[in-house]
């Protein structure tokens, strides 16, 4: 029997700390190293009912939204086990570099999906924790497109499901202690791995509709 742990208040100051991660060099606000120009917002209004925004600045870099639940007054944290299910509307904009994904103390990555527009029907999964990674591509993948997305966080298999299939188990898990913080945010790419925003382009976006994690045995 499973019951939700986590459901997603993107508005929450509770459940989320926004504009910094220990992910990012510092905690941020810039991670160039990753090929992106991000500098990190903590204004409501990058990730306000889980629209996940991102604008140019007249220095080159873009400010962009980014929600954790790493040093949050809740500090949710998931397990081993754990079910993570998200909706979520892809960006259309060229640079644009979405992603839900866990962190703890330096690693403990795994990326439930990225994705970029130029490579328009592909999402990227990664288990950078026991190594493992899968490029899926299908026609259900969009830009703009909705689609739902669920990651299984086994002990010996982490398991990802697109649109209520499994796509990919990769047969390596993250060990039974496993646990890590949850991050979404939307980066943008320097262009090192993928193009960066046309000049003309001043905004991107991508939406969370919901984000919901199950837990067998929770009381």
């Amino acid at each position: 029997m499973t019951r939700a742990v986590f459901t997603a208040d993107f508005d929450s100051p509770r459940q989320w700390v926004a504009g910094r991660s220990w992910a990012y060099p510092d905690g941020g606000p810039v991670n160039p190293d990753d090929d992106k120009l991000d500098h990190l917002a903590t204004d409501p209004a990058y990730f306000r009912g889980g629209v996940f925004r991102a604008t140019r600045r007249p220095d080159g870099l873009w400010d962009t939204g980014l929600l954790t639940t790493e040093e949050s007054e809740e500090g949710f944290t998931l397990r081993a086990g754990d079910r993570l299910e998200t909706r979520v509307r892809l960006p259309t904009g060229t640079g644009a570099w979405p992603a839900v994904w866990t962190w703890l103390d330096g690693g403990q990555e795994i990326d439930v999906f990225e994705y970029h527009p130029d490579h328009p029907d592909l999402l990227e999964f990664s288990n950078h924790v026991r190594g493992g990674h899968r490029y899926h591509r299908d026609a259900a993948v969009c830009p703009g497109g909705w689609i739902d997305l669920a990651v299984r966080f086994g002990a010996a298999s982490v398991t990802w499901f697109l649109n209520g299939t499994p796509v990919y188990s990769d047969g390596r898990g993250v060990g039974r202690d496993w646990y890590a913080h949850l991050i979404v945010n939307l980066s943008v790419c320097a262009g090192r791995y993928h193009p960066p925003p046309e000049p003309a382009v001043s905004e991107l976006s991508f939406e969370v509709a919901s984000l919901v994690v199950h837990r067998a045995g929770a009381l």
